[in-house]
């Protein structure tokens, strides 16, 4: 029963499994993996539906310890690496007709988001060196490295405040948020080394500043895919990172929108509760997500690997799972009809930016 446990989140692995169906396919089935993600999926999870239980703290000890989780997550990076090989190999050949390479290019931006941002967020917490140098790897392949300063030292600090970039505001449309967040998360990480640096003495434009390497290997990797590959290559890999970057945006959009921390002082925001984060318990998002969707408990304690995260009593509920939400905030006015009336409308006690 404790390997069934551990080995359900190989169903994970479905999507790029999919994703190279899709690379090997033409027409409509080049989008095989896009449909997957945003029809069959949110559909199935309303027929599985939700699992509130939690581990009970043999099973999370047990858990904890258990090197196959660790396994199965490191098994992210070789999976994404050899989709960016495949997809990378096709359009040195030349572009298809445009309705195929659409479907190759969102088929790999679906693993950019839920493979290279989503998988380096939970590597990127830990403590080892060589998971931090997979978060990072990663995240290269998104082209958005800057993250892992941003969402470890600056969102987890500023969630649910004006101050965090990736909290979407009550009545905030998405594509205002794609904009926002984007460009915010990037200057919030700029400035986070800057003052970290000029706090240390330390001089701001030099390579020794993590920004600026990330943005040099960044660099470095379109100049070595473009040598390699082509330019064709080099403009497919980088629509298929802006729709992995939008996807991880989409996340976060649902993840915060509308909560917010009171300020209980000049200089402080109250605590970080389950009430700041929606969360969602849909058994199959679960799975795909490696638990991501379990997102109070992760803002109550970020070093909690993913197979601990626990559904928490006082969290903000997500009427669906993550992937039928970001649909919905696909239409401003469907999302905000639903998750609107979900903000405590109470002007004493304000739960909404």
């Amino acid at each position: 029963m404790n390997r069934l446990r551990t080995l359900k989140y190989l169903t994970a692995f479905v999507l790029p499994a999919l994703v190279l169906f899709s690379l090997n396919n033409s027409g409509w089935l080049a989008y095989s993996a896009l449909l997957f993600a945003f029809v069959l999926l949110p559909l199935l999870e309303f027929v599985v539906g939700k699992d509130t239980s939690n581990l009970n703290a043999l099973q999370r000890e047990i858990a904890s310890q258990d090197p196959l989780y660790d396994f199965i997550i490191y098994l992210a990076l070789p999976a994404q690496l050899f989709c960016l090989w495949r997809f990378l190999d096709l359009f040195s050949n030349g572009w298809p007709d445009a309705w195929t390479a659409g479907g190759w290019i969102t088929a790999m931006g679906l693993m950019c988001g839920v493979f290279g941002i989503n998988i380096a967020h939970e590597l990127g917490h830990r403590n080892k060196g060589y998971e931090k140098l997979m978060a990072k790897a990663l995240l290269s392949t998104s082209l958005y490295m800057h993250f892992y300063i941003e969402h470890n030292r600056g969102h987890h600090r500023n969630v649910g405040t004006p101050e965090d970039p990736a909290s979407a505001r009550k009545g905030e449309m998405i594509y205002a948020f794609y904009f926002r967040s984007v460009l915010g998360s990037l200057l919030s990480a700029w400035a986070i080394v800057k003052k970290e640096r000029q706090r240390k003495k330390r001089a701001v434009w030099s390579i020794s500043n993590e920004f600026i390497q990330y943005m040099l290997i960044q660099l470095l990797l379109c100049v070595v895919i473009g040598w390699i590959w082509g330019i064709g290559a080099w403009c497919a890999f980088t629509l298929a990172a802006i729709m992995g970057i939008l996807l991880l945006e989409s996340v976060n959009y649902i993840e915060h929108y509308g909560l917010y921390r009171k300020k209980v002082s000049e200089f402080r925001y109250e605590d970080v509760e389950p009430v700041h984060s929606w969360n969602s318990d849909f058994v199959l998002g679960r799975l795909v997500l490696f638990e991501l969707t379990r997102h109070s408990d992760h803002h109550w304690d970020p070093s909690k690997h993913y197979q601990t995260l626990d559904s928490m009593d006082h969290a903000s509920n997500l009427p669906a799972g993550y992937p039928a939400m970001i649909v919905c905030a696909l239409f401003p006015p469907a999302w905000f009809a639903i998750m609107n009336g979900r903000l405590n409308p109470d002007p004493q006690n304000p739960t909404s930016l």
